[in-house]
């Protein structure tokens, strides 16, 4: 939504919720966002990222903390956000951003992978 308000010529949201899917339809139809350029996927976000060809100019990545889906399995943003992250890399435009959020108070970033392929700044304090 935030993106295509943005005016991103096309957005993709996945999700395995359908019900969440369902939400951000009805929020782009309620602001006049239509039409094939705004693409919304049920499918695990690494799946997706795995089979899909296409690149983007921003990722913006916010997974939950923990999720123990029938469909892709055990999730755990600690352990898995550099394969998630790396993941979004390979689908990212050389110009493009990634954006990662989330709700894990406790979570540490690992910066030293994440070094290795990736410019990173911290905009934590700035976005509370």
């Amino acid at each position: 939504m935030y993106a295509a308000a943005g005016g991103a010529r096309s957005t993709t949201s996945v999700d395995l919720s359908q019900g969440y899917l369902e939400w951000a339809s009805h929020n782009l139809v309620l602001n006049g966002f239509v039409g094939r350029e705004h693409v919304l996927a049920r499918a695990d976000a690494m799946t997706f990222l795995t089979e899909t060809p296409a690149q983007y100019g921003l990722i913006y990545v916010d997974p939950p903390t923990f999720s123990n889906s029938k469909r892709a399995g055990d999730f755990d943003v600690q352990r898995d956000h550099v394969a998630l992250l790396e993941a979004c890399g390979r689908r990212l435009r050389d110009d493009g951003a990634i954006v990662f959020s989330n709700n894990f108070r406790r979570f540490k970033l690992d910066v030293e992978a994440l070094s290795r392929t990736f410019s990173i700044e911290d905009a934590s304090r700035a976005s509370i």
